[in-house]
């Protein structure tokens, strides 16, 4: 188990760029339960992100929701070391499934280019790929208030949201986008003419519409940070202030969104919040 944990974490040290700093930060077993859970949520993407047809990846996918039940249900018996540390940290933890699936479930309607109509589409994908992430999060890190679940979800949505405008020119050119389809056509335009920012003015107004929307649920889902346990809200900050600083930066220019260049953060920024994390770890928990 301890290999397989390790693999697990060496997974998450290659792949997750804004975010293994961060889930250093945690105590065991919280840290390594975490690297568990972004391994499978890594090995949910590839699939997507690999396979040849799409007939493989359902077919792989079915299989991968097989296993996940039976990993949840501890019926799994394989020296695989993600399914080993997930089913592990499933146990060790009591997770709910019902995330788990969720979590596949967007994976299907990608899979399926399943189209985002309405911003009530937007939001339950929102919710499905990234509020379930943060309340199998706040499970792993333990939280002393009942309203933490719902400020979770919350915070997923706003994560979500950040990653749906920074990709906004990646997506199109992949056939797919996120912004509700019918929020362009009553602005009269397409999803070819938002990535070529014309006209630019109806372009900027859907874009900063959705930028406030991810900064109310950032508003919103603040006091999550001090429902969580102390050791673990370096980590939330440092992933929180991340994404935040991402849409600050979209905001000053909300046109980088169609741009070429993906918004970024500078290694040496993010070498400062991790920095401060680490601060924060050792004074307990506080950014004060």
């Amino acid at each position: 188990m301890d290999a397989a944990l390790e693999h697990c974490r060496d997974i998450t040290r290659a792949r997750a760029r804004n975010f293994y700093y961060g889930l250093k930060l945690l105590p065991e077993p919280k840290r390594s339960a975490l690297y568990a859970i972004y391994a499978w949520m890594r090995h949910a993407d590839d699939i997507i992100d690999d396979a040849l047809t799409t007939d493989d990846a359902r077919s792989e996918l079915n299989h991968f929701t097989i296993l996940t039940k039976d990993a949840l249900d501890q019926r799994i018996f394989t020296s695989d070391p993600i399914w080993m540390a997930f089913a592990e940290t499933a146990r060790a933890f009591e997770l709910n499934p019902q995330p788990f699936l969720d979590m596949i479930e967007g994976q299907v309607a990608d899979l399926e280019g399943r189209a985002i109509e309405t911003t009530d589409d937007l939001f339950t994908y929102c919710r499905q790929v990234a509020s379930t992430v943060g309340l199998v999060c706040i499970e792993i890190w333990g939280y002393d208030d009942p309203a933490a679940p719902g400020l979770a979800v919350d915070r997923g949505i706003a994560f979500q949201l950040t990653n749906i405008l920074r990709d906004v020119q990646e997506d199109v050119q992949r056939d797919r986008c996120y912004l509700p389809a019918a929020q362009l056509r009553e602005a009269g335009i397409s999803p070819d003419d938002l990535v070529n920012w014309r006209p630019s003015d109806r372009c900027e107004a859907i874009v900063t519409g959705w930028i406030n929307i991810a900064r109310d649920h950032y508003e919103r889902s603040a006091p999550l940070d001090g429902m969580i346990d102390a050791a673990c809200r370096p980590t939330l900050w440092a992933m929180t202030t991340i994404y935040r600083e991402l849409l600050d930066r979209i905001a000053r220019d909300p046109r980088r969104v169609v741009e070429d260049r993906r918004v970024r953060l500078t290694a040496l920024h993010k070498t400062s919040i991790a920095l401060k994390a680490k601060w924060m770890a050792r004074s307990g928990g506080s950014s004060r």
